[in-house]
């Protein structure tokens, strides 16, 4: 199968969305080499940053950025974003570059992550060739919730939306509420690609000590986040709800891993406008390579999140860290978590401080999520149970695309 992949992100970085094409890359390039087919070609098309990274029979392109415009589009971060809207235009005429270079070897297929979709769509428009929607968010709701001034688009975003599930061969949403979405907007057949812990406990080797970096002293309950520190993951309600923690009680640390330089600067600030500076810590990245070094150390992990309905890529490390979890009781977190695996509580700082502060006083209570939460991404989201569910969707295409992914659809 000549396949052509189209990822709209920097590759590689070790953030969600890449790592995650990572991943579907090697379980397909595997299954390729599984079933004898050593011929077969991925190209895999993506922004002009991230690192090279060697992935077997997959052949890297990237966009080209015109001189003049090379200022204007680096360091691009996760979400939509002005600079992504402009690598977008680039992508898509490499896309369509790519798929004319390659007519006498004709791509069988498209998987196209999130935006690259679009993309997707007017490839099988123009050349019939069917794809894949790999769904990482609802991009209509992506789009409004970041620039309100689009907010009454969003009927004509949705629409578009529905348009380019309807026209899929299949949809991989990666959490069960988008496979809600993608069904109820018409998917033929729907597989949820869910994503998997990035821990390998067994790598830990004790060399990293987070308290002796951030100067926690022993005996401490020490809270970490780790992640980007955009507005929808809730990192001022995280701030402001454990100031009102340390109003209440003398010790404890938070602890936060990841951030570009400017919302380091921006929470930096905040944290000493309200004079926490001994008591929040903002470490700033980390490789994920190390991250069951830091999740491990800690007692309480956190995820303040504020908007959205996919699952975090980070809850299931979370998880398999076997640590207590606090988390805002919200789609994006309830579809994985239950009251059972995570202290849940409404995304607002009263309660969230409420819910920290008990965490913190019930060693019992922290034991208990912890060990019920690594029991459950034990037996739910393993790279096994990932590998499984991308094969079970690329056995259904090879089976029925030529049926069913010519047709196209325009919904009314």
């Amino acid at each position: 199968m000549k396949l052509l992949f189209l990822a709209p992100q920097p590759f590689f970085q070790e953030r969600g969305t890449p790592i995650a094409v990572r991943l579907a890359l090697t379980v397909i390039a595997e299954r390729n080499r599984r079933n004898g087919d050593t011929q077969s070609e991925i190209d895999l098309l993506a922004y002009h940053e991230g690192q090279p990274i060697d992935i077997p029979n997959v052949a890297l392109h990237r966009i080209t950025v015109p001189r003049w415009l090379a200022y204007f589009v680096r360091g691009i971060g996760p979400g939509v974003s002005v600079k992504k809207l402009i690598c977008d235009i680039l992508f898509l005429f490499k896309a369509f570059k790519l798929v004319r270079a390659a007519r006498k070897k004709k791509y069988d297929l498209v998987h196209a992550v999130e935006e690259g979709v679009y993309v997707a769509m007017l490839i099988k428009w123009i050349y019939g060739i069917p794809y894949i929607y790999d769904m990482d968010s609802s991009l209509a709701m992506q789009v409004t919730e970041k620039w309100r001034i689009f907010k009454p688009l969003y009927p004509v975003l949705s629409w578009l939306e529905r348009l380019a599930i309807r026209n899929s061969a299949a949809v991989a949403p990666v959490c069960d509420a988008l496979g809600v979405l993608a069904s109820n907007h018409g998917a033929r057949k729907t597989f949820i690609l869910r994503d998997v812990s990035l821990l390998n406990l067994d790598e830990i080797d004790g060399t990293i000590d987070l308290r002796a970096e951030s100067g926690v002293p022993e005996g401490e309950i020490l809270s970490l986040y780790v992640g980007n520190l955009e507005h929808y993951q809730g990192i001022d309600l995280m701030i402001e709800s454990f100031a009102s923690v340390c109003s209440k009680q003398s010790s404890g640390r938070l602890i936060i891993i990841g951030g570009s330089d400017a919302h380091l600067a921006q929470y930096k600030a905040k944290v000493r406008s309200l004079g926490l500076e001994s008591r929040i810590k903002l470490l700033g990245p980390r490789p994920v390579s190390r991250l069951g070094d830091y999740i491990t150390q800690a007692d309480i992990l956190v995820s303040p999140r504020i908007k959205g309905n996919n699952t975090p890529m980070k809850l299931y490390s979370y998880m398999h860290a076997g640590k207590a979890l606090l988390a805002t009781e919200l789609a994006t977190h309830t579809q994985v978590l239950d009251s059972s695996t995570a202290m849940l509580t409404k995304p607002d700082i009263e309660h969230f401080a409420a819910a920290w502060l008990a965490l913190s006083g019930d060693d019992r209570l922290r034991r208990e999520l912890g060990l019920r939460a690594r029991a459950t991404a034990d037996e739910k989201y393993t790279f096994a149970n990932f590998s499984s569910e991308l094969n079970r969707l690329y056995e259904h295409i090879s089976q029925s695309v030529g049926q069913s992914a010519a047709v196209v659809e325009i919904p009314r």
